[in-house]
């Protein structure tokens, strides 16, 4: 007996196998990583354009390394040896531009202290010779040669000799001279001279900057992070407790962990999804699972898309990517269970605009995930209506019907519904009337929040007394010349007596030039700039004397204190001299320009996600009235959202703050979805929205093991949002959908359950 013939939905679905495959292999090889800085900030911004540029001439945020001596001070003379070193070896490893520690800066001063002690003896040589010829020419005796010298002499120790003591009242010029560093660090009462503070924040501990070389990729940072940390283990500076942190080492952790954890957390979301699709028994065994295996090549399918179209796989799509598990299952499960193909395929339309509109976020990190999502949700339905009728197949047999299938009416309950529904609704309203003052985190530092690094990072700004640097940059034809010099020196003393508890001097021409006092000339500019070391005349000033930086630490965990302060700036600073331009910029400055772009978007991020699935819903489904309900669930699960964050003090973050978006992916199907169950009477369909809020559910819970607090939060935040979904369709649903007799989808493409004899709905 002949086997059966293949049908043409086989062959065909064979056929887009062997094409897809191919592409599906060669995208994902195509896929590579990009979890550095870039993700964190507003693409293609004027702020961001700006601190690049800063960077490119300056070096990266720093790698800071907090020396702290348990016995003894910082700087101790014993020290200074091991920690010039130290230093050296920081400053010989690749992607750095430069290091600013203690110890070198000590020696560049010496250095150059003993190049003019060398200058001064050649000059005191040059005039006695000067003086004993023009004696020798005179006709002079040998006694007259050496009296001409010895007044030359004289009178050049006369001239230069009180000076020489009063520079150098520390002796010799060395590291190994204690007095010398003394001197140069300490002011007389015994203080830390203020232009020594970001390198010497006090007397127990010192800082090294390692300053990452402009272009250096996320993996090389890493890499870059991992040698400080093993050269200063090398070190073994004693009595010293050493600390490595800063931007750098942050954003190293915070793609690290991801990375590390998004296969633990892949595999936890395939076993929880599973496990709630095997409890639907009303599957076949074989067939339980079929609706992942179906979402696992959606997933895959969206990653290579990446591969593809060339986009890299940024932090969140790393983090995250349990969530399109969770969500992709939606559409699987309702083939499987005997849904509509136009529903679904309309209801998985909706969510995957809804979630393109995370498109519109500024920054990366969200922009990725609201692509991905959307793409992996769109190949899951693809998918699910290719292997539909093998997705169908698994269903049990329906319970047979009873004789008598007549829907018994009882006193209805709707009206009650309908009023908690009303009461709900304002409950919503007052959720989204609080929505602009819910508070929201967007600077880097709260990703890494229950890291060691973090923990960290909040020591050393103890320590020091800032976690970030804001730059003021004056561009111009010379940054030396007097004129920009003083405009300079103005600049950073109106803004330390204004805002000097914000921002605290970091580095500076002012600081490097202060000892020229306050009207220098050009000449004198010129020769202190010769007599400075390079090394440091760098970390302030370009080469080309184009462009002056006036560096401030402050706390980037405090943006509210920033942006007062950056608001009141353009009152505190003079206008530049004519010819020269200028820019506040530095990193806490672009986390606050994106922390305004995100806030100043709340409302359209979340109204846009809302209203583009609803059209989507009333342009594809025949029945109007429940797009009008997908949307009113959605506004209330979204309103019961931002007034909980609100009642509870919790901040939103770029992601969250799209939450409208998110839980609209989430909650128009459960409306769709369970209107058309009661409808028709199908328990299986009302099965089915139990079913996928368990696997979005778990998707989202699976985050809470993540080592990451922001993307803990985010599930924990997201998982809530099923629940309220749930809540809001049920509501929605029960308060405006009646049953319907069979025959009133006699046209559809399923045979809707019928309901059991006697059950009790509650009708009009």
């Amino acid at each position: 007996m002949m086997g059966k013939r293949p049908t043409t939905r086989s062959i065909g679905v064979i056929l887009f196998g062997l094409v897809a495959l191919p592409l599906l292999v060669i995208g994902l090889s195509r896929t590579h990583l990009e979890t550095g800085l870039e993700s964190f900030l507003p693409a293609d911004d004027h702020q961001v354009a700006a601190y690049d540029q800063v960077t490119r001439q300056f070096g990266g945020d720093p790698i800071v390394v907090l020396v702290e001596s348990t016995e003894g001070e910082g700087l101790d003379a014993d020290r200074v040896e091991e920690l010039f070193r130290l230093e050296g070896e920081l400053a010989a490893l690749g992607d750095v531009a430069a290091v600013y520690g203690p110890a070198t800066l000590l020696n560049q001063v010496a250095g150059r202290a003993q190049d003019l002690l060398t200058q001064l003896v050649g000059r005191r040589d040059l005039e006695i010779n000067k003086a004993k010829a023009e004696a020798k020419a005179a006709g002079g005796s040998r006694a007259d040669l050496e009296r001409a010298a010895a007044k030359a002499r004289s009178s050049f120790d006369l001239r230069y000799g009180p000076l020489l003591v009063q520079a150098m009242p520390g002796g010799l010029p060395t590291l190994s001279n204690p007095d010398f560093i003394n001197q140069v660090v300490r002011t007389e009462a015994g203080n830390i001279r203020a232009q020594w503070h970001f390198l010497v924040p006090n007397r127990r501990s010192v800082a090294i900057l390692v300053r990452p070389a402009e272009g250096t990729s996320a993996a090389q940072a890493s890499a870059l992070v991992e040698q400080v940390r093993a050269d200063v283990e090398r070190a073994e500076l004693p009595d010293t407790e050493v600390t490595v942190t800063g931007v750098p080492v942050l954003i190293s952790a915070i793609s690290d962990t991801a990375i590390g954890e998004g296969p633990r957390l892949a595999l936890l979301a395939v076993a929880g999804v599973g496990l709630c699709l095997f409890a639907a028994t009303w599957l076949r065994r074989s067939r339980r699972l079929a609706p992942l295996a179906v979402t696992l090549l959606a997933v895959a399918g969206a990653v290579a898309f990446l591969g593809w179209t060339g986009r890299p796989v940024s932090l969140g799509v790393v983090a995250f990517c349990s969530v399109l598990l969770g969500m992709g299952c939606y559409y699987p499960t309702y083939f499987a269970m005997g849904a509509r193909r136009r529903t679904v395929l309309v209801v998985a339309a909706a969510s995957a605009a809804s979630l393109a509109t995370l498109g519109l976020s500024p920054l990366p990190l969200v922009h990725d995930l609201g692509l991905t999502l959307a793409v992996g949700i769109v190949l899951a339905a693809g998918l699910g209506v290719l292997l539909r009728p093998w997705l169908a197949d698994g269903a049990a047999t329906p319970n047979a019907p009873e004789p008598d299938n007549t829907v018994v009416e009882v006193p209805c309950r709707k009206t009650a519904v309908r009023v908690l529904a009303g009461a709900l609704t304002v409950v919503a309203v007052g959720g989204w009337w609080a929505l602009p003052a819910l508070g929201l985190e967007t600077d880097v530092e709260q990703f890494a929040g229950g890291l060691s690094v973090y923990r960290d990072a909040e020591h050393v700004q103890q320590v020091i007394g800032s976690s970030g640097e804001v730059d003021v940059v004056l561009r111009g034809p010379d940054v030396l010349s007097p004129e920009a010099l003083t405009w300079l020196r103005d600049a950073n003393e109106a803004i330390v007596l204004e805002h000097g508890d914000v921002l605290a001097p970091v580095t500076s021409p002012v600081s490097l030039f202060s000892f020229l006092g306050r009207n220098p000339t050009v000449d004198e500019i010129e020769a202190a700039a010769r007599l400075l070391p390079a090394y440091l005349l760098d970390s302030a000033v370009t080469r080309d004397r184009r462009t002056a930086v006036l560096s401030f630490g402050t706390d980037v965990g405090d943006l509210d204190a920033l942006r007062a302060v950056t608001r009141d700036l353009d009152r505190t600073l003079a206008l530049p001299p004519p010819g020269y331009d200028l820019e506040i910029t530095g990193l806490p400055i672009v986390a606050l320009h994106a922390q305004d772009l995100i806030s100043s978007d709340r409302l359209l991020a979340n109204v846009a996600g809302i209203a583009v699935a609803g059209l989507v819903l009333a342009l594809g489904l025949t029945r109007r009235g429940d797009a009008a309900r997908a949307v009113w669930s959605a506004v209330l699960a979204t309103g019961w959202g931002f007034a909980l964050l609100y009642l509870f003090g919790i901040p939103l973050n770029p992601v969250t703050v799209g939450l409208g978006a998110l839980t609209v992916a989430v909650g128009c199907e459960f409306t769709v979805v369970q209107a058309e169950a009661i409808r028709t009477g199908s328990r299986t369909l009302r099965r089915a929205v139990g079913v996928v809020a368990a696997t979005s559910a778990v998707g989202y819970l699976v985050l809470l093991s993540s080592g990451l607090a922001a993307v803990r939060g985010f599930g924990a935040l997201l998982a809530g949002a099923v629940a309220l979904a749930a809540l809001a369709s049920w509501v929605v649903v029960r308060a405006s959908v009646a049953p319907e007799l069979p025959d009133h989808h006699s046209g559809s493409d399923e045979t809707a359950e019928p309901l059991d004899k006697g059950e009790l709905l509650c009708v009009n």
